[in-house]
C-alpha cells in the first residue's frame, strides 16, 4: 500500500487540455487540435468590471483631447493678441444717465496750490408727482426723515399737476438738494414710490471766509454769481484746471485777522484790507468786512437778518428793509466801496507838485492861517500855525500846505495828473465787482476842487485804486492795473510811466520820513523800513454835508522803502474812541498800528527776513530832514501865501487855470507864490465866489476837516 501511494503522488498532473478523469475524448481528434478549442470559464463580475474599464477609457480619451483643443484655443487667442496682432487700448467716453448734470466746475486755488473753491459731488432729490397717488401720505412719510420741509408746500409740489395752461403734466420736482448718503438711505427705506435721486454737484469753499469777496460764489445751479466765480465761469466749465489766483492764503488770513481785530477794538461797522505786489500789481490779499461764508448761504440770510439794525415797526409798512449798503456782507469795500481817501491822497499832492517842478523838498507853504473860499474855511487839525517846509506838510498832514502846492499846479494839470494816475476811472481787476470814482467833471474841477481835492475831501475813490496809485508812487512811477491771477515768475508786466524815477526816489523817502517823524508811526516794524501815509476823512451825508461824529481812518504805504516789494492798505470805517487812544480814533492811532500788525505777520511769510543788524546803515540812504536845507546856489523861496487869487487873477481861475496860462496869482506856473507884504491900509481882496459842482455831485462845508496830523503814537 505503501509503495502505491507514493507512485500515485510522483505521477504529474494532468494538463490543462486533458478530458475531466472518467470522460473520453471526442473521437476522431488529434489532442492539439482539442486543446486550442477548450472553453475558458470567466465569471459575471470579471466581465462587468472589464466594461467599466473601457468605458472609463474611451470618457478619459474625449475629455483629454477637449481640454487639449480649449487650452490650444486659449493659447492661440493669447497668441495672436500679444504678438502676432497685439491690440492698442481704445479711449471711450463714460456713459451718461440722461438729465444728469456734469460734475466737474475746474477748482480755484491760491499762488501756492492750496485750494480755494472745489466742486464735490452730492445727491439730489426730486419727484414725479404722476407716480405719486396719495401725496398727503406721501409727504407725512418723507418728512420722518427730512422734517425741515413744509408740509403744505411740499403735498403741492409732489401732488398732480400740468404745466401752465397747457395739458402737459408736470413731471419733475426738486425735494431736497445736497442729502447726504444717511438721509438718502432712510429716504430709500421708507419704500414711497415717486421718488428718486440725483447726482449733482455743491461748490465748496475749504477756507470759509478767508477770501469770500475774491473768491464770489455760484447759484444753485452752479453757475458763478460773483467775484471770480463769475468773471471766469466759461473758463471754469470748460477746462477742467485749477485756475490759479494771486492771492496766498496765508497773507489773507492774516490780513483779514489784523483788520477784524482793529474793527473790535474801536468799534467800528467794518473795514477793508489790501496787500499788493509793489512791482507786478498781484493781489496777494484783499479784505472786506463784515464778509460772508459762501458756502453756507442759508446761514448767511439768517446772520444778515440777525445782525441788520433796521427792522419794520410800523403795521403801515409790511415789506422788509433791506439792511444798508455798508452793513451788507456781499458789499466789497475794497473795490465798491468809495470814500474820500484823506490826507493818503497827500502824496500824490506832493508827487504831483515835485513832478512838475512846482515845488521841491525845500519848497515852503504857508500854513499860518486858515483858507477862505467863500462860506467856507480850509485850516489844519493841530496844525503848527506856521510857514512848512514840504516834507513838514507830510509829517504833519497839513491841508493848507497840501492845498497851497495842488494850487501851485493849476486846477487843469491837477485833474490830467489824477487822471493818469487812474483815479478817474475804473480799474481793471477781474471781478465785476469794481466801480467808477465820483470826482468832479472837467468843467467843474475848479479852485475849490484842487485845494479839497489835494488832501482827499471833494473826491470819492475805493481803497484800492489808493493802494494802486501808491504803488506807482514808491516803485519808480510805473502805474500797472491790479490783477488777481497769478503772475509767471520773472515775467515783467506792462505798465504806464507816470512819474520820474527821481520823483518816486525822493518819495519814498517821504513816505519814511512821516512813519518815523510823523503821523504814521504806529506802522513802523523794525527791520521792515515802513514807509506810507495815514488819513482821517469825515463821511459825508446823502445831502451832501458831513458827520463830525463818523469817520473813515485808513494808512497806505509800501516796505522795505530802501527797495519796496509789497504795497499795504488798512482801513477802518466808522471807528470809535477808546481808552487805549486817549479819546481819539483817528488813523494814527485805528489805521497805522493795524498796519504794522499785518506786516509783522506777512514779512515773514513772504520770505522777507528783518534787516535789524543794518538798520542805521540803511535808515541813512532812505532818511530826509523835516526841514531840509536849501542847496547852494539855489534861489530862495519864500512862503506861499493864501490861495485867494486877487481880483485880477479872477478870470483866469474861473477859467480853470490852463498850464500855459497864468497861475493863480497871475505868475506863470512853476514859480512860488511870493509872500505880499502886510498893509493895514489896504484891504484885503474879496473871496472868490462860490464854484457850482457839477451835476450830482455835492461839496460841503469844510470847517477843519479833521486828520491826524501831529497824533503820532508810538
Amino acid at each position: 500500500m505503501k509503495g502505491r501511494f507514493d507512485a500515485e503522488e510522483l505521477r504529474p498532473p494532468p494538463s490543462p487540455h486533458a478530458a475531466p478523469a472518467g470522460r473520453p475524448l471526442p473521437s476522431g481528434g488529434a489532442p492539439a487540435q482539442s486543446a486550442s478549442r477548450a472553453l475558458v470559464r470567466v465569471s459575471g463580475p470579471d466581465l462587468a468590471r472589464r466594461s467599466q474599464l473601457e468605458t472609463t477609457r474611451g470618457r478619459l480619451l474625449i475629455a483629454a483631447g477637449g481640454f487639449a483643443m480649449l487650452f490650444g484655443a486659449v493659447g492661440l487667442k493669447l497668441a495672436v493678441a500679444t504678438v502676432i496682432d497685439p491690440m492698442q487700448p481704445k479711449l471711450r467716453a463714460a456713459a451718461k444717465v440722461p438729465g444728469e448734470p456734469n460734475i466737474g466746475r475746474a477748482p480755484i486755488t491760491d499762488r501756492n496750490g492750496e485750494v480755494l473753491a472745489v466742486s464735490l459731488q452730492v445727491t439730489e432729490l426730486y419727484a414725479n408727482p404722476q407716480e405719486i397717488n396719495d401725496p398727503a401720505e406721501a409727504a407725512d412719510k418723507l418728512r420722518r426723515v427730512l422734517p425741515a420741509l413744509d408740509r403744505e408746500r411740499l403735498i403741492a409740489r409732489i401732488s398732480q399737476r400740468t404745466v401752465g395752461d397747457s395739458d402737459r403734466p408736470v413731471q419733475f420736482a426738486y425735494i431736497a438738494r445736497n442729502l447726504p448718503p444717511r438721509q438718502q438711505q432712510a429716504i430709500n427705506d421708507l419704500g414711497i414710490p415717486g421718488f428718486h435721486f440725483r447726482a449733482s454737484e455743491r461748490r465748496f469753499y475749504p477756507q470759509g471766509r478767508a477770501a469770500a469777496h475774491v473768491l464770489g460764489s455760484v447759484d444753485i445751479d452752479g453757475r458763478g454769481i460773483a467775484g471770480v466765480e463769475k468773471s471766469f465761469d466759461e473758463r471754469l466749465r470748460a477746462d477742467h484746471s485749477p485756475l490759479r489766483l494771486s492771492v496766498d492764503v496765508r497773507v489773507q488770513v492774516a490780513l483779514r485777522e489784523s483788520v477784524e481785530k482793529a474793527i473790535a477794538d474801536f468799534n467800528g461797522i467794518g473795514g477793508a484790507g489790501v496787500v499788493l505786489d509793489i512791482n507786478t500789481a498781484e493781489v496777494l490779499g484783499m479784505v472786506s468786512l463784515p464778509d460772508y461764508d459762501a458756502s453756507d448761504p442759508g446761514g448767511l440770510q439768517q446772520r444778515a437778518d440777525a445782525e441788520s439794525p433796521i427792522r419794520t415797526v410800523a403795521a403801515r409798512a409790511p415789506m422788509p428793509v433791506a439792511p444798508r449798503q455798508d452793513q451788507d456782507p456781499h458789499f466789497n469795500r475794497a473795490t465798491v466801496g468809495l470814500y474820500e481817501p484823506g490826507s493818503t491822497f497827500k502824496l500824490l499832492t506832493a508827487a504831483m507838485a515835485l513832478d512838475y517842478g512846482t515845488a521841491n523838498i525845500w519848497s515852503s507853504f504857508d500854513a499860518s492861517k486858515p483858507i477862505r473860499y467863500g462860506r467856507f474855511t480850509i485850516s489844519d487839525y493841530k496844525g503848527k500855525h506856521r510857514s512848512l517846509v514840504l516834507p513838514e506838510v507830510l509829517a504833519y498832514s497839513s491841508n493848507l500846505g497840501a492845498a497851497h502846492m495842488a494850487m501851485g499846479v493849476g486846477p487843469t494839470r491837477h485833474r490830467e495828473f489824477m487822471a493818469r494816475m487812474g483815479m478817474l476811472n475804473r480799474l481793471g481787476l477781474e471781478v465785476p465787482e469794481t466801480t467808477r470814482p465820483l470826482a468832479p467833471s472837467a468843467n467843474g474841477w475848479r479852485d475849490i476842487n484842487t485845494m479839497t481835492i489835494a488832501f482827499g475831501h471833494g473826491i470819492s475813490v475805493s481803497p484800492l485804486h489808493v493802494v494802486t496809485g501808491i504803488s506807482a508812487v514808491a516803485n519808480g512811477g510805473i502805474l500797472r492795473q491790479p490783477t488777481i491771477l497769478a503772475q509767471p515768475d520773472g515775467v515783467t508786466r506792462d505798465g504806464t510811466r507816470v512819474l520820474a524815477e527821481k520823483t518816486s526816489e525822493t518819495m519814498r523817502k517821504l513816505m519814511r520820513l512821516v512813519v518815523t517823524d510823523g503821523s504814521g508811526k504806529g506802522a513802523d516794524v523794525a527791520g521792515y523800513f515802513v514807509g506810507g501815509k495815514t488819513g482821517t476823512a469825515e463821511k459825508s451825508t446823502a445831502r451832501g454835508g458831513y458827520q463830525k461824529d463818523k469817520r473813515i481812518a485808513a494808512f497806505v504805504g509800501a516796505f522795505p522803502m530802501n527797495q519796496p516789494r509789497y504795497a499795504i492798505y488798512v482801513m477802518v470805517d466808522e471807528p470809535k474812541p477808546n481808552a487805549q487812544s486817549h479819546g481819539y480814533a483817528t488813523a494814527g492811532w485805528v489805521a497805522a498800528p493795524a498796519a504794522g500788525a499785518v506786516i509783522r505777520r506777512v514779512a515773514p511769510i513772504l520770505g522777507m527776513v528783518p534787516e535789524t543788524d543794518r538798520i542805521p546803515q540803511i535808515q541813512q540812504t532812505i532818511s530826509i530832514p523835516l526841514q531840509p536845507g536849501r542847496p547852494a546856489g539855489a534861489a530862495p523861496k519864500a512862503p506861499v501865501v493864501a490861495a485867494t487869487p486877487p481880483a485880477a487873477g479872477r478870470a483866469n481861475a474861473a477859467a480853470g487855470n490852463a498850464p500855459q496860462a497864468n497861475g493863480p496869482a497871475g505868475r506863470p506856473l512853476g514859480v512860488p507864490l511870493q509872500q505880499t507884504p502886510a498893509a493895514p491900509a489896504v484891504p484885503q481882496p474879496p473871496a472868490l465866489r462860490r464854484t457850482e459842482w457839477p451835476a450830482g455831485f455835492r461839496f460841503a462845508a469844510l470847517p477843519a476837516p479833521s486828520d491826524e496830523a501831529g497824533l503820532a503814537p508810538r
